[in-house]
């Protein structure tokens, strides 16, 4: 006699999709105090809340949990208050003052802005909670978000279209409680991050599933509009990311040898646009990274252990700026996030910025050879890159998928139904859109 099994629930697929969704859509603005970033991460929370009252059968990875942890202790560290004696000598004067404590109280916060410390927490808690909840999904689910992620990559791409088409210089406002400029970001540079961070999977859905057709013009799209985006670090890292990505998931390819040349004679057409574009724009100018990197640089040498508090970069770059670098727009970012994290957080964010390095390397060379995990490091790896020029995680549509893709790839159940399966793909009927239909029991 036969009968069916219950059917796995999905609901937690669609409701971590919807985030990422919600989030890749709305989450485009980098000025504090949004309420779509206070909408995304309320949901991201109520979201994990609702997935952690499910038993899983996958585990969180223990040095993942240790290293967040870690991250939160920090955090309650700048905004725990202090006997003022602990923090004399190990910061400039001026930085001891703190207005949340009037009178002689002899207490001290770490950071100086613990307002926007408390903000920062909010926002590092629910980026972590959508983490987690991604390792205890099952694999097929995992998957199962991907679609998710590409709807809120084309609605970018169709709005970034939109507005090219008409002008160069279009700027939309009211729509969302900042100023879109690519896309529906704020940011270029931040949209052009989305798009190559999307490139990896649209590289492995044409050579790795075969649809050279569209995974071509997905490809050729993607491009497209990382050179109207105009953004340097985006056009550079984008044909890097393309190129590494061919490399890497050609070996396994079902392609014929007519495929690759193909696409690497279109990076080098490709490479001539993106050296005219470059090549017509001004590389650093006297007030730019460099001097960004150089005053941090200064506020770090002050202030390396403890930091001043996470979301207080604007207020503290002010104290070690020069005079003749003080204009009307002020520095809100280090354009740095490296730099930025080791002034906010000093020298116990250096260690878990560094453990966080060693232990992404360490999970990437386990002998796994599921290709979203693949596909998803490439994608953090050239996020992290692109950190050193901008600050692209402090924009929540990014560190939402940032949270995403290391979920993916610090999953345990991707590589372990891949070695029972025995196969080189985790997705069924060689289509990756298409979630793993759960089999039917016999008695």
């Amino acid at each position: 006699m036969r009968e069916r099994s219950t059917r796995p629930t999905e609901w937690e697929k669609y409701l971590l999709g919807s985030v990422l969704f919600l989030s890749v859509l709305i989450g485009g603005g980098t000025a504090s105090g949004l309420y779509t970033e206070a909408l995304i991460e309320v949901a991201a929370i109520v979201s994990a809340a609702a997935v952690f009252s499910r038993p899983s059968e996958h585990g969180i990875p223990r040095s993942a949990l240790w290293l967040l942890a870690l991250g939160l202790a920090v955090f309650c560290f700048q905004i725990v208050p202090l006997p003022a004696a602990l923090l004399s000598g190990l910061r400039p004067e001026v930085l001891l003052a703190n207005p949340w404590l009037s009178g002689e109280t002899g207490l001290r916060f770490v950071s100086v802005g613990v307002g926007r410390t408390i903000e920062c927490l909010l926002y590092f808690v629910a980026m972590a909670a959508f983490f987690l909840s991604v390792t205890r999904l099952r694999p097929d689910q995992v998957y199962g978000l991907l679609p998710f992620f590409f709807m809120g990559v084309i609605c970018n791409g169709l709005a970034a279209a939109i507005q090219y088409s008409l002008s160069d210089t279009v700027a939309i406002q009211g729509l969302l409680p900042f100023t879109i400029n690519a896309g529906l970001f704020a940011n270029q540079n931040h949209f052009s991050a989305l798009l190559f961070v999307s490139i990896p999977f649209v590289v492995y859905y044409g050579l790795f599933r075969g649809h050279l057709l569209s995974g071509s013009l997905g490809l050729i799209t993607l491009l497209l509009l990382l050179l109207a985006a105009g953004s340097r670090a985006g056009i550079l890292i984008g044909l890097a990311i393309t190129m590494v990505s061919v490399v890497f998931l050609s070996a396994r390819s079902r392609l014929g040898g007519y495929g690759i040349p193909a696409v690497f004679i279109g990076l080098s057409l490709y490479t001539i646009g993106a050296w005219t574009k470059i090549d017509a724009e001004v590389v650093d100018p006297a007030f730019g990274r460099a001097e960004f990197a150089r005053t941090t640089i200064a506020g770090i040498e002050e202030n390396w252990a403890t930091g001043v508090g996470f979301g207080s970069f604007p207020k503290v770059y002010q104290i070690y700026e020069k005079g003749e670098m003080i204009f009307k727009p002020y520095v809100n970012h280090a354009h740095n996030d490296y730099l930025e994290l080791a002034l906010e957080g000093g020298a116990p964010v250096v260690f878990l910025v560094a453990a966080y390095a060693i232990l992404l390397f360490a999970f990437s060379v386990t002998a796994r050879r599921d290709p979203l995990q693949k596909m998803a490091f490439l994608s953090v790896s050239f996020l992290l890159v692109h950190s050193l020029v901008d600050y692209p995680l402090r924009t929540a549509a990014l560190a939402m998928t940032f949270a995403y893709m290391n979920g993916v790839i610090f999953h345990k159940g991707l590589a372990e139904r891949l070695s029972q399966r025995g196969e080189s793909t985790a997705a069924p009927d060689d289509n990756l859109l298409v979630p793993v239909r759960p089999a039917l029991a016999r008695r």
